[in-house]
């Protein structure tokens, strides 16, 4: 990378020993050594790393947002426990309403706006961020006018008009994320723990005030205060800090190039839009509120594994733009960062496959009982579902978003034809057979554009190697319980959760330990690991 402006010649010279004869020699991968990073010419304009190569820079900023982003991730799931612990199951049902209502239409919402800012070139950084903030805060503005009204015909689809006021409140959270616009900037500049730092306001704030009203009484909108009070907080941080002066800047040519760039990541959101809110409105009437409620409370703990994943990929997200004519790079880049997140992915779909019954039992209480089998199930597959689940940062780098509406409309697809019917005929048991049917959809998608895009890409062995460190793990337990015998309490769960975790960690550092050192060597301060290393790492 390089300042902007930067000639080729001043790059090559500054990255020269960083880069050269850095092939990429990727044993793993199946793919020949055919590029090296200084083959390609990096692309001037993206950003200033100083001295250091793409290759380093990418990695720190891994590891960075690994850490803030697993810290914001741990408040969330905190959240949802103490809530849990003091609400009704039929309050969090409505909850599950109110907030899938939003979070589905927010999707219609996100169209890469920040992701297009990323991407764009211009000399002056100024007016290009003025532009894209002018176009989020006239898109958001629109968007929320359209929730409110719609909210009235959602209370009469779900036969409860007590979902309209507390949706209606949370609508202003989208206004303060949209204020939030000055963190892109140093998420572009990829000055990682300025950006991390500003957005784990929005979370903390929200805890602070969320669990307290919770524990007093305030149900459902305990959490509604919570998530606007934290985005405004994080909103008022961002202006206060921000590196350019907000003002409101249009430009026709500017529009049709984001409108090109995010119109199919609107109908991917379209189709994810028909998918919950299907799901919502199906389990309404088959499963009722308390099945509801138990959806919402296995959806929140799939989403914290989810956010491992979406955190570590999307971190990278700036170094992938930047590299993006430069395959050879992207796919180290690529099989790293999923490589990591799986780390933490697997073996937490594994362990809510075997612990989620004691979870309930222990923490969360007997009524919470008949959404073990929902927990295990639904753990399991979220854990298979981080395999790859960063192929959309990689394919958005590119500039080619169609994949991703490609990938909306087949599971929508998926949805109307296996998962609603079954639901009908099954209940929450026929959910699970539709999220399965759905896991084997995308993971097709994603192995065909992932072939197209990286040659000798070979998902079932990615899939095989990501597995690998969590099954010794998973083994022990079962035979550990085999043993075992005796009725379960609280000491003998707690000995094997700790046995399981134990286990994780020993054989991760069997599987992975050359990653994870390579990584941990790109701390700052750090560089003692890097002269043991081979010329490109592992890939």
């Amino acid at each position: 990378m390089a300042m902007i402006g930067e000639p080729p010649s001043e790059i090559n010279k500054k990255n020269g020993d960083a880069e050269r004869a850095d092939e990429l020699t990727s044993p793993d991968t199946g793919l020949a050594p055919t590029e090296t990073l200084l083959e390609a010419s990096p692309r001037s304009g993206r950003m200033d790393v100083g001295a250091r190569g793409l290759r380093e820079h990418t990695a720190r900023g891994v590891v960075v947002n690994a850490l803030f982003q697993i810290a914001a991730a741990g408040l969330s799931l905190l959240q949802r426990f103490a809530v849990a612990a003091f609400i009704t199951v039929s309050e969090f049902g409505i909850w599950g309403i109110v907030l899938l209502i939003l979070i589905t239409l927010s999707w219609l919402k996100e169209i890469g706006i920040s992701d297009k800012y990323l991407q764009q070139d211009e000399p002056d950084q100024e007016l290009a961020f003025q532009k894209a903030f002018t176009l989020e805060l006239a898109y958001t503005g629109i968007f929320c006018l359209l929730v409110l009204l719609s909210l009235p015909l959602f209370g009469l689809v779900y036969d409860n008009t007590d979902i309209v006021v507390p949706a209606a409140v949370l609508t202003l959270s989208l206004i303060g994320g949209a204020l939030q616009a000055p963190i892109w900037v140093y998420f572009r500049r990829m000055q990682f723990v300025r950006q991390r730092t500003l957005a784990l306001i929005n979370p903390i704030t929200s805890t602070a005030i969320m669990i307290p009203l919770a524990a007093a009484g305030a149900g459902y909108w305990s959490i509604v205060a919570g998530i606007v009070a934290g985005s405004f907080a994080a909103a008022i941080a961002a202006i206060a800090f921000s590196p350019y002066r907000l003002a409101l800047r249009y430009d026709r040519g500017t529009l049709g190039e984001y409108v090109r760039f995010s119109a199919p990541l609107l109908l991917s959101g379209a189709a994810g839009i028909l998918i919950v809110q299907g799901t919502m409105i199906v389990g309404n009437f088959t499963v009722g509120l308390a099945g509801l409620g138990a959806l919402t409370l296995a959806g929140s703990l799939v989403t914290f594994t989810e956010r491992v994943d979406q955190v570590i990929s999307q971190s990278i997200y700036p170094a992938v733009a930047a590299a993006k004519d430069r395959r050879a790079v992207l796919f180290e880049a690529f099989v790293k960062s999923n490589r990591l997140a799986l780390m933490f992915g697997l073996p937490f779909g594994f362990g809510m496959l075997l612990f989620a019954p004691d979870l309930i039992r222990f923490v969360f209480g007997e009524r919470w009982l008949p959404a073990a089998t929902l927990l295990q199930a639904l753990g399991l597959i979220a854990g298979f579902r981080q395999v790859a689940f960063n192929w959309d940062v990689f394919v958005k780098a590119t500039g080619d978003t169609r994949p991703l509406a490609v990938n909306g409309l087949v599971l929508a697809a998926v949805f109307l034809a296996v998962t609603m019917p079954a639901m009908i005929l099954w209940g929450l048991d026929g959910y699970i057979v539709g999220a399965s049917a759905s896991l084997i959809a995308e993971l097709l998608i994603r192995a065909r554009y992932l072939r197209r895009l990286f040659e000798g890409f070979r998902m079932l062995r990615h899939m095989i190697r990501a597995a690998a460190p969590v099954l010794p793990a998973v083994l022990l337990v079962v035979g550990a319980r085999v043993v075992e015998g005796v009725e379960r309490d609280l000491p003998i769960a707690l000995g094997e959760f700790v046995g399981y975790c134990l286990a994780v960690v020993a054989a991760t550092l069997l599987f992975e330990g050359r990653l994870l050192r390579e990584m941990l060597s790109y701390l700052p301060g750090d560089r003692s690991a890097r002269g043991a290393l081979p010329k490109g790492g592992e890939a």
